[in-house]
């Protein structure tokens, strides 16, 4: 397998498992306003998984990319970010 794959695949299992173990820490706590704080810290982790798992991908494509198809990607990820980010 490709070391790049199983990077992305590790680290969106990694982010997985903090999504779950939040979810279940949200239900012990058992208190909105804790829920909350909990949920705002996974905003976090959410886009810098995003951009890390792309990172890796770019890299392992970079010898395969233009640099004009990498900037159209990298505006692509830009837009995803303004748009998950920005109020």
């Amino acid at each position: 397998m490709d070391k790049f794959v199983i990077s992305m695949a590790t680290l969106r299992l990694f982010s997985g498992s903090i999504e779950i173990a939040a979810a279940l820490f949200m239900l012990r706590l058992a208190q909105l306003d804790k829920a909350l704080a909990v949920n705002s810290v996974l905003a976090l982790v959410g886009p810098t998984v995003l951009i890390l798992t792309t990172s890796i991908g770019l890299i392992g494509l970079a010898d395969k990319l233009s640099w004009g198809k990498m900037a159209w990607i990298f505006a692509g990820v830009s837009c995803l970010l303004i748009g998950i980010l920005k109020k």
